[in-house]
């Protein structure tokens, strides 16, 4: 008896298991180390330099969602092409739609470009509106507060800490966020073209005017014909920088920058995105950065 009671007591001495997360994207694997920090083992399972809309539903994709405690997605149709494949072979019940450890960040934000009908010969549409929410820092903040609720019913034996990590996070989050838009004044009005519709949020954010975008409809590769045509239009929309993703191809956007003689900014778009933004904070640092030096 004696050592059934010793047993019990080092079993109860031992460290809660750390939940596994399983996020779609790098801006939600940032977030969910910020919110739950050393009580979660956190997976990513695309990188920023790989086109979220097409990813391969790969085995290895599908044995991480099997072990996963809550997935973490952007929603509004992001990853239509991959990620129910890989809940569904999962066979995870925890993780799959309608659950309590399946979370869709879309769904706690404002969408913008919701469209008004639904025709693929309109190309890459989403139905629920323009999945690249992560690009106003407004958004962060919202998944983030909806995100430790969900960790606290997930994981509800750390629920008091995740909640005091959001609370730390919120304050430092809200200062960062005055100082960008302090130094991003500059920015607003100011005319863009943008390579492929992901700026919306940021548009809006620090009201940026996208007079163009360079792919004819969302996905599609501009031709050198309607390229043209935009450089035609330039004339009239003026725009002053050319914006695009850290993953796109570079060489719609150089061409039509140099045609119409006005800087090309990349951005790093997400975390890891390049070398200047490896956690959320110096995401938007790098961002609002990036876009002051376009304007010089």
């Amino acid at each position: 008896m004696r050592t059934l009671g010793i047993a019990l007591l080092m079993l109860l001495a031992l460290p809660a298991q750390a939940i596994e997360i399983f996020a779609t994207v790098p801006e939600w694997a940032a977030l969910a180390r910020e919110i739950a920090g050393k009580e979660a083992n956190v997976f990513v399972a695309t990188h920023a330099l790989q086109d979220p809309h097409r990813v391969e539903a790969r085995p290895s994709l599908i044995a991480r969602a099997r072990r996963a405690d809550l997935v973490i997605a952007t929603g509004a149709e992001l990853e239509i092409g991959w990620l129910p494949l890989v809940l569904r072979e999962s066979g995870n019940p925890r993780v799959q739609p309608g659950q309590p450890g399946y979370f869709e960040a879309a769904s706690v934000v404002r969408m913008l470009d919701v469209p008004t009908r639904l025709d693929r010969a309109d190309g890459d549409v989403h139905a629920q509106g323009n999945p690249h929410i992560q690009t106003d820092p407004r958004n962060i903040l919202k998944v983030a507060q909806a995100l430790t609720e969900r960790l606290a019913t997930v994981d509800a034996a750390h629920a008091a800490d995740y909640r005091a990590h959001f609370t730390a996070f919120a304050d430092k989050w809200q200062a960062a966020e005055a100082r960008w838009e302090k130094e991003a004044a500059p920015l607003r009005g100011v005319a863009v073209a943008v390579q492929h519709a992901a700026w919306s949020y940021l548009a809006d954010w620090l009201g940026l005017k996208v007079v163009a975008v360079l792919e004819p409809k969302p996905g599609v590769e501009p031709s050198a014909a309607y390229l043209a045509k935009l450089v035609d239009e330039a004339k009239t929309t003026r725009p002053r920088l050319v914006i695009r993703a850290a993953y796109n191809d570079p060489r719609p956007g150089e061409w039509y920058a140099g045609q119409v003689k006005i800087p090309l900014v990349t951005l790093p778009f997400t975390v890891g995105g390049d070398d200047a933004a490896p956690d959320l904070f110096a995401l938007f640092d790098d961002t609002v950065q990036r876009l002051l030096a376009g304007l010089k």
